[in-house]
């Protein structure tokens, strides 16, 4: 039975990505699954610190992301990836680029009020002050999704619900997966 799939976090900047993909992780990792989470400050600290914010830098981080779930998704690992990816096009290209079949379109869907309360790296203050140019739901769009796999409301749930809402459908994923495997 093959155990890999991409979980795509995506939302604005302080909707919840990177709490909830460390929250999945944990749970996955409990359930006896072998994950791993992209997140987008460690891949851009790294292997994407060459790139910029603009949509040809931003396109070129979420291609290169998705070419290491897929290679990680083929080695059989759960792949959580927590990335803004503000464009609906990226994400598509995504989407092809590690297989419609293994990739979960998840939307965190929060306001751009909670998300600027919340900020965390106050990020969206510097934005509003002009010292981060393209910062997303700012200076720079972002393209909520059209059909996601689920949708997420971080602003009325808390991390806990979400992540249990996440692992019933990555879970079910997995069972239907196997059950088509074995006819």
């Amino acid at each position: 039975m093959e155990h890999s799939l991409t979980v795509w976090l995506t939302g604005l900047s302080g909707a919840g990505k990177s709490t909830l993909a460390a929250e999945l992780k944990h749970r996955l990792a409990a359930a006896g699954e072998r994950c791993c989470v992209l997140d987008g400050d460690a891949v851009r600290a790294g292997i994407n610190r060459d790139l910029g914010f603009g949509p040809q830098d931003r396109h070129e981080n979420i291609r290169r992301v998705a070419e290491i779930a897929r290679l990680m998704n083929d080695a059989g690992l759960l792949v959580v990836a927590a990335f803004i990816s503000p464009y609906r096009a990226d994400r598509r290209m995504a989407a092809e680029i590690i297989g419609g079949e293994r990739f979960i379109e998840a939307y965190l869907d929060a306001p751009l009020e909670v998300c600027e309360r919340r900020d965390p790296k106050g990020l969206y203050r510097r934005a509003r002050a002009g010292e981060i140019r393209e910062f997303t739901g700012v200076s720079a769009p972002y393209e909520a999704p059209e059909a996601p796999g689920i949708v997420l409301h971080t602003a009325s749930s808390g991390i806990a619900d979400c992540a249990s809402q996440l692992l019933r459908l990555v879970q079910a994923r997995l069972r239907g997966r196997s059950a088509s495997e074995s006819t």
